[in-house]
């Protein structure tokens, strides 16, 4: 045993926590690996920082779209070509794939949303910035978007580090589930917080609701992905990090579930649902959605040896979660992850995600479909 994972598990241990690793078969149904975009000599990445929308069996995935070059502690991406946002999209229930680039949603020249957004419209769709305070939305399932409007500070001074996490309620209503820095945040450089904002004058004006993750905010709660299981109760998932207190050692990193029972006005926490990582990779957010029996499903990277996707399905609303599943093995770097999961209408999964391999090396967007 190394140096690096006895700290890792003394972090665990000084936290209170233990944790048990079990993988079991993804299911009754076989499992297929497919390539979303992949080109020789690029660099795909990081779907959940971006977003997926589902119309039927239409998938669109939205993705970090760059120039591949190797580098063994960091992301393998040049910094010294262009780094765009691009979208893959699947008219076949994600089994083949077309890239189409939009460096316009690249654009942060944000100007204030005049309101009038129809959330409830067949085709719509909406994208934050990531890590930025302004979204995009589109009533053409993606294929050209308006904006980008600003979010604003919510009357708070909060500086913004969004991803996309949406659900509507209405023509003119709608929550956003976002996150901002917050100091205390003991999680390196990361001092992310989450949040729910809500919007009922179709986007002209957004208010914050409420803090999600409400226990020691030297916790980092970030990429909240979200699932609305009645009339009033909501599940989050959350990705977390909590450094040593001494700075010595590993940090700590995994997902877990919040729930609110009030439409989102207050949260209580629900489970841990598992561990992303135990060393310094910063571990993974989690992928939530609900499946058409009304059990929950949560994908995401696990970023220690074996690198990985799993899963995990609650048959509770989140309060506990069964064994581990093993989507994808054998990675061939710890740089890969970050998951998006639409549910297709014949009930199958499609969990799309970034993964690199000995045969090849450059990240790029796979998709495992499967039935949980």
């Amino acid at each position: 045993m190394t140096r690096k994972t006895i700290a890792a598990l003394l972090t665990l241990l000084w936290i209170g926590c233990t944790f048990v690793l079990v993988s079991a078969p993804a299911g009754k149904g076989p499992m297929k690996h497919v390539i979303v975009s992949g080109a020789p000599g690029r660099f795909s990445a990081w779907p959940a920082n971006n977003g997926v929308w589902i119309w039927g069996n239409e998938i669109l995935v939205g993705f970090s779209y760059g120039y591949y070059e190797f580098k063994g502690d960091s992301h393998s991406v040049s910094t010294e070509k262009p780094l765009i946002v691009a979208l893959a999209r699947s008219k076949d229930g994600g089994a083949t794939w077309a890239v189409e680039e939009h460096p316009e949603l690249g654009n942060n020249k944000a100007t204030p949303c005049p309101g009038g957004i129809d959330f409830t419209h067949p085709d719509f769709a909406l994208r934050c910035g990531d890590r930025d305070s302004f979204f995009h939305v589109s009533y053409d399932r993606g294929k050209t978007w308006k904006g980008p409007y600003a979010l604003g500070d919510f009357g708070k001074g909060l500086k913004l580090s969004n991803r996309t996490d949406y659900l509507v309620n209405g023509k003119n209503d709608a929550m956003l589930f976002l996150s901002a820095e917050v100091e205390g945040v003991q999680a390196g450089n990361y001092k992310d917080r989450a949040f729910m904002a809500r919007t009922t004058d179709g986007g002209k004006t957004f208010e914050f609701v409420s803090w999600v993750n409400g226990e020691p905010r030297s916790v980092r709660g970030v990429m909240p992905s979200t699932v609305r299981v009645s009339p009033t109760e909501l599940v989050t998932a959350l990705r977390r990090r909590l450094d040593p207190l001494n700075g010595k050692g590993s940090e700590v990193c995994w997902v877990d579930a919040w729930g609110s029972k009030d439409d989102g006005s207050s949260w209580l926490f629900l489970s841990r649902i598992a561990y992303t990582d135990l060393g310094r990779r910063n571990g993974n957010p989690p992928s939530l959605i609900r499946l058409k029996d009304g059990r929950l499903c949560v994908a995401y990277g696990f970023r220690a040896v074996p690198y990985g996707m799993r899963a995990k399905i609650s048959t509770d609303n989140g309060a506990s979660w069964g064994p581990e599943i093993v989507l994808r093995d054998s990675a061939g770097t710890w740089d890969f992850g970050y998951p998006r999961s639409v549910v297709r209408p014949d009930g199958r999964v499609v969990t799309m995600y970034y993964f690199n391999t000995a045969q090849r090396p450059e990240q790029h967007i796979a998709a495992t479909i499967w039935e949980p």
